[in-house]
C-alpha cells in the first residue's frame, strides 16, 4: 500500500459530466419539441378541422334566438259581440339566477307589492319548468299603483322585473262559458304533446270549448328575433326578426242576446237549454247552469276557490249541454211512433186500450201508466198528445229492442253529434249486445217496454234532443250541429264558412209519416187533452213539442210519492223538445231542468219563452225590458239592505 501522500485523488469527471448534460439537453429538447408539436396538432384540429363547429358553438353564445309569441285570435258572438279578447295586463317576473337570496326578495316585495303564499307556491312550481336564464312569473295583474310603487323601489330588486303582456279576457264574464271555454297556463302533461317551436314564448292554451278545440286556429304562428348579448346574458341589440302570425279570429252561430236570455230563465236550477238553427245546424244558444267566471282560469285560479267550484253540489264546473247524460222520457215518444210506422207494426188508425197499466202476456208485473185512471183507446196522435205510457209500452214490445235500437241510432242517439266542441258524451242507446258486453247478462222484454217511452238504460244529452228534434221538424234532414260560423284572418280580409261534414238524411218509406208524427206533438201544445197545452194559448206562431219527465229514483209498483216530502234532488227531471214555426222550422229547442218535476209546468214554459225571444223581435224587447226592470228593483233592494246592515254597524 502506497503512502497517502503519494494517491492521485480525482475531484471531477470532466467528460462524463458533458455527456450527461448533452444527454439531458436532448431529452429536455425532444419534449420541447413534442409538447410544441401536441399544441400546434390541437390549434390545427381546433381552427381548421373544427372550426365550424365550434364558431357556431361560439356564435350561438353571443347571439341567441327569443321566440315572439302570437297573439290569440279573437271570438265575436254573430252579432259582432265581442266575447274572447286579449288586454294588456303588468306581470312581476323573478330571474332565479340573478338573485342571490330568492327568499330575501320576496320578503322585500312584499313590502311594496301584495304577494300571497300561494303566489310563491305557484312560482316554485313553474320555476321547476323553466331554463335558469328564463324568467319566473311570480304575481299577475297588478295594478297600476302597484306598477308605480315597484317603479321607484325597482333598483332594490335585483332580479326582478316587471313585464308588460298581453293575456285573454272575457268581457261578459261567466255568459256563454261553456260554450266558449277558456284558457289557462300551459302544465307538463301539455307541454309534452305541443310543438314546443310554435309554443315556446306562449304562456297560454285552450282548456275547453271552443278555446281549446280551435286551439291551433285561434293561437296563430310563433315569430323569432336574434338578439345579440353579452357573457352576462343580457341584450345588448336585435339582429333579426320574423313576425308572429296573429292567431284568427272566430265568429260564432251563437247569438249572445238569445244565450244570455236562456242563462237568466234557468239562473236559479241545474238545467241546460240548448237550441239550434234546424236547416243549417248552427248552435243558437248552449246553456248550462250554474256557470262560473272563466277570467278566474286564465292566469291561475287560487285553490280556495277552485275547491269551492270543485267540491260545489250544483256542480258549476259541469257542462251539461254536452256532457249531462239523462233519461230522455216521453220527449222520444213520437219517434217510437215513427219507427211502429215505419216497421209497418202500426197503422197510422191502429190504436190501443189503456187501463192505466200494461202487462206481458203470461207475467204478473203490471208496467204503470203516469195517470193511473187510464187514457181509454188511443192511437198514434192521442198517445203523443196524451202522452200514453202503455200504448208506447205495447208498441215497443212488438218492435223488439233490435229494431227500436236500429231506428233510433238514426236520430242519433247512442252517438255523438260530432259538434265542434270538447268533451261531449255519446249517451246511451241500449241493445243486446251492449248488455251483454257491459254487464254480461242477457235482454229481457221489460227493458224494452220501459226504453220505448224514454227509461231504463237509455241516456241522451240535451244536444243530441235538440237535433234529433231538429230531424224530426225538418223531416229527416240531418245537419251537424256547429258552434263556430266563420274563420277569418285580419290580415287578409278573407273569411271562411265553417261548414257541416256530410251526414245521410233519415228517410221513411212514406214521407206521410213525418206529418203524423209532427202533427201529433202540435196536438201536444194546442190540443184538448195535450199535455203541455197551457203554453200555446195566445201564440203567433203554430209550433210543436213534447213534454217529458225522467225519473230520478225507482219505487215500488203501485207506489206513489209524495214530493213534498222528499229531498229536491230526488224529484223527477223536466223536459221539453220543441220547434218552430211548425212549416219551416226556425229554431230547435230542448230544455233539461235536473230535478224540476214536470216537464210541462216546468221545462215547457221556458222552451215557448226562448222561440218567442227568437222569433218575435217586439217580445224579445218586452222581455229584456221585463229583465232590466226587474234588475234594477233587486239592485236597488240590495243598497237598501246594505245601507240598513251599516246603519246597525256604526254606533
Amino acid at each position: 500500500m502506497l503512502p497517502l501522500k503519494n494517491q492521485r485523488i480525482i475531484l471531477k469527471d470532466t467528460a462524463k459530466e458533458i455527456q450527461l448534460f448533452i444527454n439531458r439537453a436532448i431529452i429536455m429538447w425532444l419534449l420541447i419539441v413534442t409538447c410544441f408539436g401536441i399544441i400546434i396538432t390541437r390549434l390545427v384540429y381546433l381552427q381548421v378541422i373544427e372550426h365550424d363547429k365550434y364558431t357556431t358553438l361560439s356564435e350561438n353564445n353571443r347571439i341567441r334566438q327569443t321566440p315572439i309569441p302570437p297573439t290569440r285570435g279573437l271570438i265575436y258572438d254573430r252579432n259582432g259581440v265581442l266575447l274572447a279578447t286579449n288586454r294588456a295586463t303588468h306581470t312581476l317576473e323573478i330571474y332565479p339566477r340573478a338573485t342571490d337570496d330568492i327568499e330575501k326578495l320576496f320578503t322585500d316585495l312584499q313590502a311594496v307589492i301584495n304577494i300571497s303564499e300561494d303566489d310563491i307556491k305557484r312560482f316554485h312550481r313553474l320555476k321547476k319548468h323553466k331554463r335558469r336564464f328564463e324568467p319566473v312569473p311570480l304575481r299577475f295583474h297588478l295594478n297600476e299603483e302597484e306598477v308605480a310603487r315597484f317603479s321607484v323601489k325597482r333598483h332594490q330588486f335585483k332580479g326582478a322585473k316587471i313585464e308588460s303582456t298581453l293575456t285573454r279576457y272575457y268581457p261578459l264574464g261567466a255568459s256563454g262559458v261553456h260554450a266558449i271555454g277558456y284558457v289557462g297556463r300551459i302544465n307538463e302533461r301539455e307541454l309534452k304533446k305541443l310543438d314546443y317551436t310554435n309554443y315556446r314564448g306562449s304562456k297560454y292554451i285552450g282548456k275547453t270549448g271552443i278555446e281549446k278545440f280551435y286551439e291551433s286556429t285561434l293561437h296563430g304562428v310563433a315569430g323569432y328575433e336574434q338578439v345579440e348579448t353579452n357573457v352576462k346574458g343580457r341584450v345588448l341589440r336585435v339582429l333579426e326578426r320574423t313576425q308572429a302570425i296573429p292567431g284568427k279570429n272566430l265568429y260564432l252561430n251563437i247569438d249572445m242576446s238569445l244565450q244570455n236570455f236562456a242563462e237568466y230563465l234557468i239562473k236559479d236550477e241545474r238545467a241546460a237549454i240548448v237550441a239550434i238553427e234546424p236547416d243549417n245546424g248552427a248552435v243558437l244558444a248552449l246553456a248550462s247552469m250554474p256557470y262560473y267566471n272563466p277570467n278566474l282560469f286564465v292566469n291561475g285560479i287560487d285553490t280556495k276557490t277552485y275547491h269551492g267550484l270543485r267540491d260545489s253540489p250544483d256542480r258549476p264546473l259541469f257542462n251539461r249541454a254536452l256532457r249531462g247524460q239523462y233519461p230522455p222520457g216521453s220527449t222520444i215518444k213520437a219517434l217510437v211512433g215513427l219507427a211502429g210506422l215505419e216497421y209497418g207494426v202500426r197503422s197510422e188508425a191502429s190504436s190501443t186500450w189503456c187501463p192505466g197499466w200494461y202487462r206481458i202476456k203470461d207475467q204478473k208485473h203490471r208496467f204503470r201508466d203516469w195517470k193511473r185512471s187510464g187514457h181509454g183507446r188511443v192511437n198514434f196522435h192521442h198517445a203523443v198528445e196524451q202522452s200514453c205510457d202503455v200504448y208506447f209500452y205495447d208498441l215497443a214490445h212488438d218492435l223488439g229492442i233490435d229494431r227500436l235500437h236500429s231506428f233510433m241510432s238514426r236520430f242519433g242517439f247512442g252517438k255523438r253529434t260530432g259538434i265542434d266542441s270538447v268533451g261531449e258524451l255519446r249517451g246511451l242507446m241500449p241493445s243486446r249486445e251492449w248488455k251483454q258486453r257491459r254487464r254480461k247478462r242477457p235482454w229481457y222484454p221489460g227493458e224494452t217496454l220501459i226504453t220505448g217511452i224514454g227509461q231504463g238504460f237509455m241516456l241522451t244529452t240535451p244536444l243530441q234532443l235538440s237535433v234529433a228534434t231538429a230531424i224530426l221538424g225538418t223531416r229527416g234532414r240531418v245537419k251537424q250541429p256547429r258552434i263556430v260560423f266563420s274563420i277569418d284572418t285580419a290580415s287578409s280580409n278573407m273569411m271562411r264558412i265553417v261548414d257541416s261534414s256530410p251526414r245521410d238524411d233519415v228517410t221513411l218509406k212514406n214521407s206521410n209519416y213525418w206529418n203524423t208524427a209532427i202533427k201529433s206533438m202540435e196536438a201536444v201544445v194546442v190540443g184538448s187533452r195535450g199535455t203541455a197545452r197551457k203554453i200555446a194559448k195566445g201564440s203567433e206562431y203554430r209550433f210543436a213539442g213534447k213534454t217529458g219527465t225522467a225519473q230520478v229514483f225507482g219505487i215500488k209498483q203501485d207506489a206513489r210519492y209524495d214530493a213534498s216530502k222528499i229531498d229536491k234532488r230526488l224529484h223527477d227531471h223536466a223536459l221539453f223538445v220543441s220547434f218552430a214555426p211548425l212549416d219551416n222550422p226556425k229554431i230547435a229547442v230542448a230544455v233539461i231542468v235536473e230535478n224540476g218535476g214536470s216537464g210541462s209546468s216546468t221545462a215547457a214554459p221556458i222552451a215557448k219563452k226562448i222561440m218567442d225571444y227568437y222569433l218575435l223581435p217586439h217580445a224579445a224587447d218586452k222581455f229584456n225590458a221585463d229583465i232590466a226592470a226587474k234588475n234594477a228593483e233587486e239592485a236597488l233592494k240590495a243598497a237598501e239592505e246594505a245601507k240598513k246592515a251599516a246603519e246597525q254597524v256604526t254606533p
